[in-house]
């Protein structure tokens, strides 16, 4: 519940304000929405397997969101930041795509 107010909250607030992203961090914020979605799918599918564990759950989001980022600012260095930016939506996409196909399975039976 505290889950859901803090998003109501935040998006009235990104409403209000209209925050602005520098221009030095956009690169890696597709990225880094796509790994926190991925940590965020793989927390419900938990929840719902009743193997929830907020530790892990708090570490997994920090460290995919930070490995994604880092991936893609080493690929910005070495001029393949497009590339292995397509590399890890896809790998998270595939990840998000296969847990919600488990809860699914496990909302729906289906």
């Amino acid at each position: 519940m505290i889950g859901i107010a803090a998003l109501a909250v935040g998006i009235v607030l990104g409403l209000i304000f209209h925050p602005a992203v520098p221009e030095a961090i956009q690169p890696y914020l597709p990225i880094a929405v796509v790994a926190a979605l991925d940590a965020v799918f793989g927390g419900l599918r938990a929840y719902l397997e009743r193997i929830f564990d907020p530790k892990v759950f708090v570490v997994s989001f920090v460290f995919n969101v930070f490995v994604a980022a880092l991936i893609v600012y080493v690929g910005d260095q070495l001029g393949v930041g497009t590339q292995l930016s397509t590399a890890i939506i896809v790998v998270l996409g595939i990840r998000i795509f296969g847990n919600a196909a488990a809860l699914r399975r496990r909302l729906f039976g289906a």
